[in-house]
């Protein structure tokens, strides 16, 4: 009986002080020191990036003569156009265009790529017009939102608020103060923090969000408080536990 109520006071003892979180247990990214900052770099929406999915349509006043430029998956079927092929941008940063061959678009902005284009297509074309699209642009979204996960973007810009839009909004228990957004620049991990508070938001070079950009948003100490009460609510059931398994074998031992 001894052993057995040392043991009890033991395990009391160890659910009890394992109970509180802290800051450091629960919010991610505690070291982001260690990471460049970003620059204000707001000069256009989008630059693309190495494994980017790009939509690319050639068109002129004479749809032969921009046929060659346009590559299609399967043929026309029933006087419908098939499907038209994407790019991906190499490890060199390059893409392979019809006829014009390699072509290197890694961190030109979609205007820059139009410009580039129409430069090269000038000596096959007439006034060619270029509509380009990015077709893989996502954000992730996780932290104290309604709705963490990863959300497809449609057009080539989407800011911080609307992320946050898709995501439902920060709850009660996220910092508005202090939102982080991750991002590969120029080949390099990079790290800004946003304060949803103030106006300067607007200025910031992560208010307008790029292709794989993670934002996260930091939990409060309300949050924190939170998590500190689901850990010692789990641990009181332990403890219940325990407890009513103890009585019991005493109750039977006495018997």
């Amino acid at each position: 009986m001894i052993k057995f109520n040392r043991f009890l006071f033991v395990s009391l003892s160890v659910l009890i002080f394992t109970s509180c979180a802290s800051r450091k247990d629960v919010v991610f990214f505690q070291d982001m020191a260690d990471f460049e900052t970003l620059v204000n770099d707001n000069t256009d929406s989008y630059r693309f990036k190495v494994d980017d999915v790009v939509s690319i349509h050639i068109s002129t006043l004479d749809p032969e003569a921009s046929l060659p430029f346009n590559l299609f998956k399967g043929s026309e079927v029933a006087g419908s156009r098939p499907e038209q092929v994407d790019y991906i941008i190499d490890k060199e940063g390059n893409i392979d265009f019809p006829v014009l061959g390699s072509v290197k678009i890694d961190g030109l902005s979609p205007t820059d790529v139009k410009v580039l284009l129409k430069e090269k297509l000038s000596d096959y074309l007439k006034n060619p017009i270029v509509n380009i699209r990015l077709k893989n642009f996502t954000v992730t979204v996780l932290g104290a939102v309604n709705n963490p996960g990863t959300y497809p973007v449609n057009g080539e810009q989407i800011s911080i608020l609307e992320a946050l839009g898709l995501a439902g909004d920060l709850n009660i228990k996220g910092r508005r103060d202090n939102v982080l957004v991750l991002r590969e620049f120029n080949g390099t991990k990079v790290s800004n923090h946003i304060d949803l508070t103030s106006k300067k938001a607007l200025d910031s070079p992560v208010y307008y969000l790029t292709q794989n950009d993670v934002i996260y948003v930091e939990p409060n100490k309300s949050g924190i408080t939170s998590s500190n009460l689901d850990n010692r609510t789990s641990n009181a059931i332990s403890i219940a536990s325990i407890i009513i398994t103890s009585t019991v074998l005493i109750l039977t031992q006495r018997n």
